[in-house]
């Protein structure tokens, strides 16, 4: 399966409890376009546009609604959740890694999913 059909299978397994989004990352260029021609756009002033969270961030984020303890009774709060969704081949780059430990180390949700199941387990566990 490619990445890009595993991703929409873990999205339709999302907990009811959770909303989570499509995390697109990459880079690209804008300017003020002189010329184009198929395979080839010539700008100028051109500057880099940097698009998603943060570089190693995941392809799923959002967050899962918990109700707290007593002290705090009927007040929801949202848990930071981030699935990186990977193909049984597919390597995690360090960066990716990282990401997923400061998600885990400040209290969210945050792991690595190779099926649409192991998405909702990561998901629906937390606590």
């Amino acid at each position: 399966m490619k990445e890009t059909n595993l991703l929409r299978a873990c999205l339709l397994q999302v907990p009811s409890s959770c909303r989570m989004f499509r995390n697109n990352t990459g880079q690209g260029w804008q300017g003020q376009r002189l010329q184009s021609r198929p395979g080839t756009v010539l700008l100028s002033d051109p500057r880099p546009l940097h698009a998603g969270l943060v570089k190693g961030s995941s392809d799923l984020i959002g967050w899962k609604t918990i109700t707290v303890t007593p002290e705090m009774v009927g007040r929801k709060l949202a848990i930071f959740a981030a699935v990186e969704v990977k193909t049984e081949r597919g390597r995690i780059t360090v960066d990716q890694l990282n990401f997923i430990e400061q998600v885990r180390s400040a209290g969210g949700i945050a792991g690595i999913a190779r099926s649409p199941e192991e998405a909702r387990n990561l998901l629906e566990t937390y606590l």
